[in-house]
């Protein structure tokens, strides 16, 4: 499986963020979108996730030769700031999304609710809790998990580590890691360590334009200043 962008451009007011970007993602692989704060990786995410309208451009995917548009539930998107309803419990909530999912879920893949939480790491203790108590990176993880059970063929992780502590954000990594056969994903970071360790494939987003970046030539002094200096540029955005 292949997700393709063709032609893709935004632009806020006279400023250019996106520029006519053709890049195609291949599934089994996770992509480390790099960039500074301002480069435009949530816009990149926003118009693939439909959130933000595109000034032109498609997306469409390519199964076994046949290309097909994308529908809302081929993409999960992980935000930055958790989204989760802080009135419920996390089993509650849980058990909210399992119930209004089952048909497209199907039945036969849907594990016990402490199953899913132990996978997470996530005790029954807490998942008893309000969501509203929850720490930054156990929202996250709710986030994730609900993400993990549609099973979308693209995950769009939008700095998904940055504010987790080590040991939450190590545990991040290898489920991330676990589940990356057969889907595409994409995860934006500005923290070069970062991409270098947990992505197979690296893409710089420099100036409204993709561009892979060979990892094995990450050593030489001269790459490491050129994308250093592609993070460290002032943001116009």
């Amino acid at each position: 499986m292949e997700f393709v962008i063709e032609n893709l451009s935004k632009s806020f007011e006279k400023k250019e963020v996106l520029k006519d970007i053709n890049f195609t993602f291949e599934s089994g692989k996770i992509y480390g979108l790099l960039g500074r704060n301002g480069a435009g990786k949530t816009t990149l995410f926003n118009c693939i996730n439909s959130d933000l309208k595109a000034d032109s451009g498609n997306f469409y995917l390519v199964e076994d030769g046949d290309k097909r548009g994308l529908k809302p539930t081929d993409i999960g998107y992980v935000l930055s700031t958790p989204t989760v309803p802080e009135f419920l419990t996390g089993r509650e909530f849980l058990k909210f999304f399992l119930d209004i999912n089952k048909d497209s879920i199907g039945k036969d893949n849907i594990r016990s609710i402490d199953d899913y939480f132990a996978t997470m790491n996530i005790s029954a203790e807490d998942s008893a809790r309000l969501l509203k108590d929850y720490s930054h990176g156990m929202k996250n993880k709710m986030q994730m998990l609900i993400n993990i059970i549609a099973q979308p063929n693209i995950m769009l992780l939008d700095e998904p580590l940055t504010s987790l502590d080590v040991v939450v954000a190590e545990e991040m990594k290898q489920i991330l890691r676990s589940l990356k056969t057969g889907r595409i994903t994409i995860l934006s970071t500005h923290i070069l360590d970062l991409a270098l360790d947990l992505c197979d494939t690296i893409v710089l987003l420099n100036h409204g334009t993709l561009e892979i970046i060979d990892k094995e030539n990450l050593d030489s002094s001269e790459f490491k200043t050129r994308i250093i200096a592609a993070l460290t540029e002032e943001s116009h955005v």
